[in-house]
């Protein structure tokens, strides 16, 4: 009689019980990837938010604009309005100053629940600044700066 070689059927059970745990702990780590991702990118746009408001805050000190409540900086084509010399936060004040912003498919906004402007992006149905947003709110006065916060809830 010849001896037969191969795995026993308690082999490969013990074999596909042991994956399936290395895969149980494994799993969330991998499933969570697209939130890790969101949260990045609305951090991206917040350090965007903030350097672009220093930009034209630059640009308003130069003007001696930097201590208007309201004001305008102007770059030959595109007036930003300015608030204590830095971006508004409205349609014509950050999302000018913010280079990607006006692109409507990979970014949208609207008027945040705490004030100010909530940036969210273009798949999201909730844009109040209360879910996965920044929220840009305007200098107070001009000793301050603006408020940059970025909500990683719901994303």
């Amino acid at each position: 009689m010849k001896k037969q070689s191969g795995f026993t059927l308690i082999e490969l059970v013990v074999v596909i019980v042991i994956l399936g745990i290395l895969a149980v702990t494994a799993a969330p780590r991998f499933l969570n990837l697209q939130s890790d991702a969101r949260v990045s990118a609305l951090q991206g746009m917040k350090g965007a938010m903030a350097g672009a408001g220093s930009i034209v805050y630059g640009k308003a000190a130069i003007n001696g604009v930097e201590t208007n409540p309201l004001s305008g900086i102007s770059n030959g084509t595109t007036t930003i309005t300015t608030a204590f010399g830095y971006p508004t936060a409205d349609e014509e004040g950050i999302v000018l100053a913010v280079q990607g912003l006006e692109d409507k498919d990979e970014w949208k906004y609207a008027s945040a629940v705490s004030g100010g402007l909530a940036v969210t992006f273009v798949d999201r149905t909730i844009t109040d600044g209360t879910e996965c947003s920044v929220i840009y709110e305007n200098a107070e006065n001009a000793s301050s700066t603006p408020q940059i916060t970025v909500v990683e809830t719901g994303c």
